[in-house]
């Protein structure tokens, strides 16, 4: 079954951004679909109350590679409080669409992200 995905789409799993270990960081998490398999883990440093460098390391499709990618380069600069708020649906519009199979990914991504914000607070 081929999936209709977006030149974007495309261009984040060909080129995924901010893709990588942190080896000094602020918050880390890890998270995973048992359904599919994919699995995400996510790095942030913080200075003030902002996110400045956030990564990721990706063990899954294209759609969770992109999704991934798309969201770090969204949430880089952004306020704590603002990231903890981040929708899933802002990464669907962004890529411009995700098979519907497919949207799981994006929800996994921002998963991801508020549970390395909570690593980080409760390091606090």
């Amino acid at each position: 079954m081929a999936l209709n995905y977006s030149e974007k789409v495309m261009d984040h799993f060909l080129h995924p951004r901010n893709i990588g270990k942190m080896e000094k960081y602020d918050g880390f998490a890890e998270v995973g679909n048992p359904v599919c398999g994919d699995q995400l883990s996510f790095y942030i440093k913080v200075k003030g109350d902002k996110i400045e460098d956030v990564r990721f390391l990706s063990f899954g499709c294209a759609s969770n590679i992109a999704t991934a990618s798309i969201m770090t380069e969204k949430v880089k600069g952004m306020s704590i409080e603002d990231a903890k708020k981040f929708d899933w649906n802002k990464i669907v519009e962004d890529l411009g669409g995700l098979p519907t199979q497919k949207v799981h990914c994006s929800i996994l991504a921002v998963d991801g992200l508020k549970k390395a914000i909570e690593d980080y607070e409760s390091r606090g």
